[in-house]
């Protein structure tokens, strides 16, 4: 029995033993045939290349364009009122908002009966004060004539009074004949005054009449002058705007607004700069420079454009906020009106020696990515002097010559090796070889695909999908056969 059980132990062990032995025989054989499937040992991995969009930089004369917003305003102007009062008479009939007006035109015309009426009694009034002032100069001539016969008459006296004495003197004559002549001589004296007087009255008579046609011309001038604006007429050529709603018989009261007159061949544009942006504007002395511009409104995928030159500047900085409103008279604005909102394009003095570069190639501390000569990557730091929407004007210094990434992105970076996609063969780049596959291979392909048991079962879907079309990537077709060893 000892015996017995002996040997059955060992029958067991030796059934163990062979268990262990096959066991160990599959799991080399699976680990073999993995290895097989994966095509060898792993290739060590290659240094990645990115490709990247690069451009050369060329230095050169730039002129650089600075853009703003501003509002198109009228420089003349004209403010239609009512100087008086009355009944409208008559009523241009392009007398509207919109309306072309030429100058000279009448626009509007009151009611002048009141107006002339006292135009007329102006005028007689003036009539009635120049025959006073011929009256007035007749009687002061009548007063010089009396004057002049009065010292006559006086000088006869006193010689009679003188020949009277002297025959007193010589016993002839008598003491009363004497004072006869000498009463006569009085007589005349007092006449002669009076004469004096009368001169001085007619004189003064003169003054008064001369002030009062003065006046009277003066009142016939001020209702003439508001005869004559019983009728509005346009000073210049233009158009109407804001235009009181009236009709012919309406009543108007003085000093009303009836609108305005708008040249729309004389319009400027204002429009806000920031303080920097000024300064690159002015002369030495601190003046705006005349620097071109063009004016853009843009109406349901149509322009509206006009140029012009800045005339001048404003005189605060409060009313820009802190900046500086900035006007230009526009040369010659078709289609453009007072109180559009449009674009400014202001043209800078030009810049020598600088380039332009796209702004996804300069980062925020400006800098860029510029290729050396094994095609890998270097920070380079550039100054930028402007940026222009998605344009920037940078000094380039030692980067003339040399090319830069167009476009940074985080996959790219200083010390990167890159594959340069130069402008023009971007097509080429973007089009990868395709290949033609006889059955075999392309079922020996899949085959290899399907054998990799360390590929996810998305990428073998992706992979085979690729596989069965007519034309496949030559690269695709040489990564699989690299991996299946042939």
């Amino acid at each position: 029995m000892r015996f017995f059980g002996r040997a059955m132990g060992g029958l067991f062990l030796a059934a163990v033993t062979a268990a262990l032995l096959a066991l160990a025989v599959g799991v080399v054989a699976a680990a073999l045939r993995e290895r097989m499937a994966a095509g060898g040992p792993p290739a060590p991995t290659p240094e990645r290349v990115v490709s990247a969009n690069v451009l050369p930089v060329e230095a050169g004369r730039i002129t650089p364009v600075l853009t703003a917003y501003g509002e198109v305003r009228a420089v003349r102007t004209l403010e239609l009122r009512a100087p008086q009062g009355g009944r409208v008479a008559e009523l241009s009939p392009r007398f509207a908002d919109g309306g072309a007006v030429t100058a000279g035109e009448v626009l509007l015309r009151l009611d002048p009966a009141e107006a002339t009426a006292a135009r007329d009694l102006a005028a007689a009034a003036l009539a009635e004060a120049e025959a006073a002032e011929r009256e007035a100069g007749r009687s002061l001539l009548l007063a010089r004539d009396d004057l002049t016969q009065a010292e006559a008459q006086l000088a006869l006296r006193a010689q009679a009074v003188q020949r009277q004495r002297d025959i007193a003197a010589r016993g002839a004559g008598s003491a009363a004949a004497v004072e006869t002549a000498e009463l006569a001589q009085a007589q005349a004296q007092q006449a002669l005054l009076s004469s004096r007087a009368a001169l001085a009255q007619a004189e003064a008579a003169v003054d008064q009449t001369a002030i009062a046609v003065t006046r009277a011309r003066i009142s016939l001038t001020e209702a003439e002058r508001v005869l004559s604006e019983t009728v509005i007429r346009a000073e210049f050529d233009g158009r109407l705007d804001g235009v009181l709603p009236v009709v012919t018989g309406g009543q108007i009261t003085a000093n009303e607004v009836l609108g305005r007159i708008i040249d729309p061949a004389a319009l400027e544009v204002a429009f806000r700069l920031s303080t920097a942006q000024y300064a690159r504007l002015i002369d030495a002395q601190g003046a705006p420079i005349p620097a071109p511009v063009t004016v853009r409104l843009d109406v349901a995928g149509a322009s509206l454009v006009a140029t012009g030159r800045i005339l001048r500047a404003g005189a605060s900085g409060a009313e820009a906020g802190g900046g500086r409103v900035v006007y230009a008279a526009l040369d010659a604005a078709p289609g453009l009106r007072p109180g559009d909102f449009v674009t400014v394009e202001v043209a800078e003095p030009p810049l020598d020696a600088v380039a332009e570069l796209p702004a996804t190639a300069v980062d925020a501390a400006g800098r860029v990515l510029a290729l050396n000569a094994e095609d890998r990557l270097e920070d380079v730091a550039v100054a930028v002097l402007r940026r222009q929407g998605d344009r920037v004007i940078v000094a380039p210094g030692a980067l003339v010559g040399r090319e830069v990434v167009a476009e940074r992105s985080p996959l790219i970076g200083a010390g990167i090796k890159v594959r340069p996609v130069r402008p023009g063969t971007e097509q080429a780049a973007a089009e990868p070889a395709l290949v033609d596959l006889s059955e075999d291979r392309r079922a020996a392909l899949i085959a290899a695909v399907e054998g990799n048991a360390r590929m996810p079962d998305e990428v073998k879907a992706q992979l085979i999908e690729q596989l069965q079309q007519d034309r496949v990537p030559a690269d695709l077709v040489a990564r699989i056969e690299a991996r299946a060893g042939g």
